[in-house]
């Protein structure tokens, strides 16, 4: 968690995976989002209608609430048709064996579908809808107009190599990595989105124009794992298939991927690297549309700056009380070191997160602070090479309509066979007794992996669908303070003693801190306050963060400008919740309270407080 931005619940707003983090259609790692040439008839909607949205002249007076459940599943068709492998994560395997069209001409007819769309659905008169409906609809538009920044704008197909080689890595591994269909079945998916890879490189040495150097070295960097990836795993996950000529054509079609991204890697390095001299920061105007569309939040940047600064002060003040408690006779700064010092060694990390889930559920329970819907644990395993070079853990979830394979997987990095003894341990500072409680808090209990199990309880389709990161990775940050502001933390109750749950307290307020830095990073990095070598002393200095960390980051900060979602997230979380105390009173229940947010789905909290307390009071 830490550099959790891609971990995720079952949902999220779609986006491309080089942007944000969000984490898959719900928070998995999410691909690029471009078009596919033609649509195969195999995926035309059973309509007779039209695939594009027509204008607004000719959408009709229907404004029903069957009218507008019409409309999105269009929608989501034609959405899906753009990014199959999107499609894949959310459950829908009529689009298992096609691959995204990375080509600009795809791109460029992706960007005149989603105009269309969103004609449509402004058109569409939401006084025929009761509140939830009225309120997807404004998600929905926010969402079309994120997509269209997107690729218009931020233009992430034209800067980052990175969109084009982990991209088809997810295509691969999200269906290799539930078994969902027979092996046969998945192997022969697989073979048809790998036939078509090779075209995914010819796309990107067309399209890619002057990137951030920093966009191609963590390109660079990422390579050499995916081309395990596909030598290794990839061959590995469909070791018992028993079909011999779909064994024979995935052979000549995963060779054919390798020798695609060798080649690649060779090119980024030679001819890309050496004329990579663009621009990473997207300016204080698309920031803010950003942080618009994604979010529903408006706030000028200078007043959100103050507002983080302000808690980031308080947090650091905590930290220095409870260090000083801890050990009156050191400094801040070594009682930091001596947290995080005290960690597992990496061949007992996964287990150290293991270890934590009997304590927390228990707490739970017992302090009434969320209903668990489901006895089901997540498995707890490294995370996938594509997504090591920027994420330390994530929650890995199955779509909202996946009916079969519904395991979730608790990803954790492990350092690499090729770190030095300085970056291992620098790693492993991140996994300190303090943050791995932190860390299974947010992904799992009551975090990401208890958002997912609310999942079906989700209103609409939208709202399974679609969501932001205010909600859900507010939601699991949030969660951190809480559980051990409930008391969660102390001797007994996942401390052994009093040292290790002032250790733990640490570990919060240092994740807190984190995310803290990430906000003011994201801000000032991106409108051209901030260097990239004074974003990672910030983390140092003012996060709390090894340079290690700092700099893991940094390099995410550049692709993922707004990941200031996270402490943003929580303040508006604790802001409703307050609110809620002060109009209920005594009659106020924290579980309930819990519970009436899940059941709200993922949008962004304007939407929440309104379900919730009635009124379009602020978030903040």
């Amino acid at each position: 968690m830490r550099i959790q931005g891609d971990c995720a619940v079952p949902v999220a707003r779609p986006r491309h995976r080089t942007e944000g983090k969000m984490c898959k259609v719900m928070l998995r790692v999410v691909v690029a989002v471009v078009g596919l040439i033609a649509i195969p008839a195999s995926l035309q909607p059973a309509s007779s209608a039209p695939v594009h949205a027509t204008s607004a002249a000719t959408a009709g007076a229907d404004n029903s609430l069957a009218a507008w459940n019409e409309l999105v599943d269009r929608y989501f068709d034609e959405f899906y048709m753009f990014n199959p492998t999107q499609g894949t994560s959310a459950g829908f395997h009529q689009y298992d064996a096609h691959l995204e069209d990375y080509s600009g001409a795809a791109v460029q007819r992706e960007i005149a579908a989603m105009h269309e769309w969103e004609t449509r659905v402004e058109a569409f008169d939401p006084k025929g809808l009761d509140e939830t409906n009225a309120a997807d609809r404004e998600l929905l538009l926010s969402n079309i107009r994120s997509l269209l920044l997107s690729l218009e704008t931020i233009r992430s197909w034209e800067k980052n190599p990175d969109t084009y080689s982990s991209g088809v890595t997810q295509s691969v591994f999200n269906i290799m990595s539930r078994k969902f269909a027979p092996t046969d079945d998945r192997l022969r998916s697989v073979i048809a989105r790998e036939e078509q890879m090779p075209a995914v490189f010819a796309a990107a040495r067309e399209n890619l124009r002057n990137p951030p150097r920093i966009y191609t070295e963590i390109a660079i960097e990422q390579i050499p794992g995916i081309v395990g990836f596909f030598q290794k795993d990839v061959p590995s996950a469909f070791a018992d298939a028993t079909d011999a000529m779909a064994k024979e054509e995935f052979s000549k079609a995963n060779a054919a991927v390798i020798a695609a991204l060798e080649s690649y890697g060779k090119w980024l390095k030679s001819d890309l690297l050496p004329r990579s001299h663009g621009e990473f920061r997207i300016g204080a105007a698309t920031f803010s549309k950003k942080l618009l569309y994604d979010e529903m939040v408006d706030t000028p940047l200078d007043r959100l700056l103050e507002i983080d600064r302000a808690n980031m002060k308080q947090n650091q003040d905590e930290f220095k009380r409870v260090a000083h408690d801890l050990d009156p006779a050191s400094t801040t700064e070594q009682v930091l070191a001596e947290l995080e010092a005290d960690h597992p060694t990496p061949d007992h990390v996964m287990q150290a997160f293991r270890d934590t889930f009997d304590e927390l559920i228990a707490f739970i329970r017992q302090k009434h602070i969320i209903t668990i819907p489901s006895d089901v644990r997540p498995i707890v395993e490294e995370t996938p090479p594509f997504a090591r070079a920027i994420t330390t853990a994530s929650m890995d979830t199955p779509g909202p309509y996946e009916k079969v394979a519904k395991e979730a997987f608790f990803n954790v990095t492990l350092p690499g066979p090729h770190d030095t003894p300085e970056e291992i341990e620098g790693r492993m500072q991140d996994f300190n007794v303090g943050t791995i409680i932190s860390t299974a808090v947010h992904e799992a209990y009551p975090g990401h992996y208890i958002q997912f199990l609310w999942v079906p309880q989700a209103p609409t389709k939208i709202r399974k669908l679609l969501g932001a990161s205010t909600d859900v990775e507010g939601w699991a940050h949030y969660c951190e303070q809480m559980m051990l502001d409930e008391g969660y933390g102390q001797p007994g109750t996942g401390a052994k003693n009093e040292r290790e749950s002032k250790l733990i307290r640490l570990g919060q307020l240092q994740d807190a801190l984190l995310r803290n830095a990430r906000f003011v990073v994201g801000i000032e990095m991106h409108r051209g306050n901030m260097t990239f070598d004074q974003a990672v002393q910030f983390f140092e200095k003012e996060g709390y963060q090894t340079h290690q960390i700092g700099t893991i980051e940094t390099k995410r900060g550049t692709s993922d400008p707004t990941y200031l979602y996270y402490t943003l997230g929580k303040l508006e979380i604790l802001k409703l919740r307050a609110d809620m105390q002060k109009k209920e009173g005594a009659a106020f229940s924290l579980e309930k309270f819990h519970d009436d947010f899940m059941r709200q789905g993922f949008p962004p909290i304007k939407i929440v407080r309104k379900a919730m307390l009635g009124d379009d009071s602020p978030v903040l």
